[in-house]
């Protein structure tokens, strides 16, 4: 097997003959939205591609406790359906990487171990973390080389969800499977009888067809496609991860997320999924995960519960929720507990219209109670909770009339340039997109707008936690809402406010990483920050 397709979807040999002829006719299919110009298709052949000689599909996610860690990045394979096994990029050979739990106030280590073909980082997603272990390659540190270690070390002083992944050409290695969960539990313990974390994720489990690629003109047949550099490609408007067995980043088609057959949770779909073992009487957490690019609509089964935690950080005094879904964008990750009353075994799904949503469910099973009769109902609409009306009112860090040291609109929009789709923040792409420039101390203000038409924006802002105080001019009614990833919807309009209290130069963009690919992204840059860091020109930093 090539480890260095970017494959998330072909496990084998066939699934590439479906792609090349099942896909496109031998004697007229066409890319004729394709910018051939900018594909990188090197002649070498199979026996110059580096193997995977790794063939374990049943490697289960580890969950390790300590101060010190060994993360290797390498290939593998994986069921992630049954009869469904996919080569994927792992870190220490299973998709998602294992669990780390670590406590809060300890200094922890991670170690960093390449075996991939290509280089790599990790990004601790929504831990404040010093500017110099954030993972951003060409921004904090230089990529890491195959057969080459990098050593994470950072205190966790803020308890809470959040997850780790790699940052190097994100939009494809977080495809492959590059992620994993990061738990910072508090001093004064968990004060859960059990506490499960469920990670997100949205996979292709076939070859594409012309109507998903939206294709027309040119000849695919003898194309090699095992070693396209994804990166050059042009890919069109969308709200989806486009293809997995090309670069989603910048191709020039439509990008439908149809494709997308097959949801996971942990890194498994339908009757692999893991049974969530419970007690009568018992409280239980479960932790929220969206690794994925797609919005998931989650919806708790025969019981009363509530969301303790967004993006990590506490809801004050959560109301009672009931047959409600909670809707967690790419990036998020939402805290829910309920008490286990209702004997039984009882689903935890995801809703849609996609038939991809009949994966991603978990059971919650009773200890000694028989299989249960629960039932899917993924396609019933349920309202949608509404975190800028729940919970109830308390102490505020910023509200929308102080002042402040600075402000800042950030214009969020699609359109074409230069025959290519991108996604701009004030009419621009990265790297020309302007910083937001501050000094340690300062208090900030942005307003987000999504201008898009049809895409959603999860804006993530690194190194720091900010304050939502407003949707679509209207100040939020609920709890304070304190987050580090913040999903707009087409026409929507947020305020947000944060301290300048951590030092460093820090990205904020969309976590749709196609979007970030093809230009969302910008920096927030300390004026005052000094950094000995310099860039390798050498070691194909990839930061978006």
């Amino acid at each position: 097997m090539k480890t260095g397709w970017k494959l998330k979807s072909a496990a084998v040999v066939g699934a590439i003959a479906v792609l090349l002829t099942g896909c496109f006719n031998s004697s007229g299919g066409s890319m004729g939205g394709m910018d051939h110009s900018k594909m990188n298709m090197d002649d070498k052949s199979a026996a110059q591609q580096p193997t995977n000689t790794n063939t374990s599909t049943t490697v289960k996610v580890a969950t390790l406790t300590g101060k010190e860690f060994t993360l290797t990045a390498k290939t593998s394979n994986q069921e992630l359906a049954p009869g469904i096994t996919l080569p994927v990029w792992t870190f220490n050979n299973s998709v998602p990487g294992p669990e780390l739990r670590v406590k809060q106030g300890e200094t922890v280590k991670i170690n960093l171990k390449n075996e991939l073909p290509e280089p790599v980082t990790i990004h601790w997603h929504g831990v404040p973390v010093p500017n110099a272990m954030d993972g951003i390659p060409g921004v904090t540190q230089n990529a890491v080389q195959p057969g080459q270690s990098f050593t994470y070390t950072f205190k966790a002083d803020v308890p809470g969800t959040y997850w780790y992944h790699s940052h190097q050409d994100s939009v494809n290695q977080l495809d492959r499977g590059l992620y994993g969960s990061f738990i910072v539990e508090p001093k004064d313990g968990t004060k859960v009888d059990r506490d499960y974390t469920l990670v997100l994720d949205e996979w292709m489990s076939t070859g594409m067809s012309m109507s998903d690629m939206n294709m027309s003109g040119g000849n695919m047949s003898k194309m090699d496609m095992s070693n396209m550099d994804h990166s050059k490609m042009n890919m069109g408007n969308s709200n989806n991860k486009g293809s997995n067995s090309m670069d989603h980043s910048q191709m020039n088609m439509g990008h439908d997320m149809s494709m997308y057959d097959l949801f996971t949770v942990n890194g498994k779909s339908g009757s692999l999924v893991d049974k969530l073992p419970v007690k009568q009487g018992e409280k239980v957490r479960i932790r929220l995960i969206n690794a994925g690019y797609l919005s998931h609509q989650i919806h708790l089964h025969g019981h009363e519960f509530k969301i303790t935690a967004s993006d990590g950080q506490p809801i004050h005094n959560p109301g009672i929720l009931k047959d409600s879904v909670v809707t967690i964008a790419p990036g998020e990750r939402y805290d829910i507990e309920f008490e286990a009353n209702n004997p039984g075994q009882w689903l935890i799904e995801d809703h849609g219209e996609n038939k991809a949503v009949a994966g991603m469910k978990a059971v919650i099973a009773y200890e000694g109670v028989a299989a249960g009769s629960d039932k899917p109902n993924d396609k019933e609409k349920l309202p949608v909770v509404d975190l800028t009306r729940y919970g109830q009112a308390g102490k505020m860090n910023f509200t929308l009339d102080q002042k402040y040291t600075m402000e800042y609109t950030m214009n969020l929009n699609t359109e074409m340039k230069n025959g290519d789709m991108v996604y701009t923040i004030n009419g621009k792409t990265f790297p020309e997109t302007e910083p937001i420039k501050v000094k340690k101390g300062d208090t900030v203000k942005v307003r987000l707008v999504n201008n898009s038409k049809t895409d959603d924006h999860p804006m993530h802002l690194h190194g720091h936690f900010f304050q939502v105080l407003s949707k679509n001019g209207k100040p939020l009614e609920g709890s304070p809402v304190i987050k580090d990833t913040l999903n707009l919807k087409p026409g929507e309009e947020y305020v947000v406010a944060f301290e300048a209290d951590n030092e460093g130069n820090w990205m904020f963009h969309c976590h749709d990483l196609h979007h970030a690919s093809a230009g969302m992204v910008t920096e927030l840059k300390y004026t005052d920050y000094k950094t000995d860091f310099v860039p390798d020109p050498k070691a194909g930093n990839k930061p978006e």
